[in-house]
């Protein structure tokens, strides 16, 4: 087999909101920087999304390949805490990274993993490849992420968790008690440990991708790169490479969009919670009464939700009634036929957000959900239940400026009927509150296509690293062909 490009091997962990990212770093690599890229998707999360048609996106130079379902019913219980259980599937699935890497005709030029594949980065050493971690998230993560381990534990233990004071990190915005990491919050749990763990073996790194991008957070990779900041802690080159966001592809006969087709520009807020958000059952009930006292348009992505919760889940299997009518307010579904559409767990975000008709977006604020929001130049209501969540909806309600959010955090209280209707009228009604939204987040979605576009931020971001590889290559191919 003649070798004709650099190859890289992406590795995806379990999960909608590492995999998306993962598959656009592929398809922009294999376009833009004349790659060839193999996808190794460990697990994923089938909570209602379309996995099928995001695994089959194998083209000429780019392979999507599923590795062997690994049990984990023996190591973790049940009900542990989704993030152990990827961390577990990941390191018992090492052995069939490896092995399918070394399986390969062509042994590639580098190996690109997520935050939860760092394990891996020893196979790459192993194998001479170059190794690179891609943080899905955004820059102010990464330098929570990398900055944890290497803070005096006195600061994060006693300061940060016991006192509740700001964890502030050199040349960043410090992060809020109310907003941090849920790993940090217990130094007894062994999720705890195992970030640390992880932020210390990042910069260990020959480069670190984010999606991110130089006008999003100008300030945040200034103190990436700077050595006296925190450029002494990455101790390896950052590449802000984003946005990466789902593209907005043609959907057959989708009944969602054809709804959008006969409403009103702009007059429609959608309401979605992720692949992975559930609400408790009572939170539910605010939220339909609010939107429907909003008297707004909405589609509204509905889950089963948490019977026995007060605060909401992220990654969790509702366990409330079957019938999405048997959770709502009696009497919804048929007083707001005329304004909303109520879809069961999965509708085509992408191509909604694009929409003319949509004006809003609700949202928990991941990262991916984020970006498409920014891309499609809309709105958002913040509704964080997990992970960086709470960091992001600071971000984008009082740094940015292009959303609004609940007075208290919806995972420490009930958000309640009367505030959901203000939120709604705030971010959907065209006053200057809207206007300033509306105008801040078309900066941003200008902003992204130029970033992404040749020549741009990103864009040559992304070439310096295709330059690194293409070194390692050149050495690969003159041993291939016994030079």
């Amino acid at each position: 087999m003649q070798i004709t490009k650099p190859h890289a091997v992406l590795l995806a962990s379990p999960g909608m909101g590492h995999l998306i990212p993962v598959l656009e770093l592929g398809k922009r690599l294999v376009t833009h920087q004349d790659f060839h890229v193999t996808v190794f998707v460990v697990a994923v999360d089938v909570s209602g999304e379309n996995i099928s048609k995001l695994l089959d996106s194998s083209s000429e130079h780019l392979d999507v390949l599923m590795l062997p379902t690994v049990d984990i019913s023996g190591i973790v219980d049940p009900d542990e805490n989704f993030v152990i259980k990827i961390v577990v599937t990941m390191h018992e699935s090492l052995s069939a990274i490896r092995s399918a890497i070394c399986g390969m005709k062509i042994r590639p030029t580098a190996l690109i993993v997520d935050l939860f594949g760092t394990e891996a980065m020893a196979i790459a050493d192993e194998l001479e490849m170059l190794k690179y971690v891609f943080i899905a998230s955004n820059a102010w993560f990464l330098a929570a992420t990398i900055y944890g381990p290497a803070v005096d534990k006195k600061v994060l233990d006693d300061e940060h968790i016991n006192q509740k004071k700001p964890l502030k990190i050199p040349g960043c915005t410090p992060i809020r008690f109310e907003d941090t990491l849920e790993a940090f919050l217990d130094p007894n749990d062994p999720l705890y440990h195992g970030y640390l763990s992880v932020g210390r073996v990042i910069p260990t790194a020959d480069g670190i991708l984010v999606n991110t991008w130089e006008d999003l957070e100008s300030k945040t990779l200034r103190a990436l790169k700077d050595d006296k900041l925190l450029g002494c802690v990455a101790r390896t080159t950052v590449y802000p490479i984003g946005p990466l966001a789902r593209a907005v592809e043609a959907v057959a006969e989708n009944q969602v969009l054809e709804w959008l087709d006969m409403q009103p520009t702009e007059s429609v807020i959608y309401v979605s919670f992720g692949s992975g958000g559930t609400l408790p059952s009572k939170q539910m009930m605010e939220l339909a009464w609010g939107l429907e006292q909003s008297q707004q348009r909405f589609i509204w992505v509905v889950r089963p939700p948490l019977e026995n919760d007060v605060s909401g889940s992220f990654l969790t299997v509702g366990n409330g009634p079957v019938g999405t009518v048997d959770y709502l307010p009696n009497g919804f579904m048929n007083r707001t036929h005329n304004v909303g559409l109520v879809v069961p767990m999965w509708a085509p975000q992408a191509q909604i957000l694009e929409h003319p008709s949509v004006g809003a977006f609700l949202s928990h604020c991941g990262w991916n959900s984020t970006l498409e929001s920014i891309v499609s130049g809309v709105p958002m209501i913040a509704w964080p239940l997990y992970a960086e969540q709470k960091m992001n909806a600071t971000m984008l309600t009082e740094e940015i400026g292009m959303s609004v959010r609940s007075r208290e955090l919806p995972t420490e209280r009930i958000v309640e009927r009367e505030e959901i209707e203000m939120m709604v009228r705030r971010v959907m009604v065209m006053d200057k509150e809207r206007h300033a939204m509306k105008n801040k987040v078309k900066e941003l979605k200008n902003s992204a296509l130029k970033a992404s576009s040749k020549g741009g931020s990103s864009y040559n971001s992304l070439s310096q690293l295709t330059k690194d590889c293409e070194n390692r290559f050149q050495c690969l191919k003159v041993k291939a062909e016994g030079g």
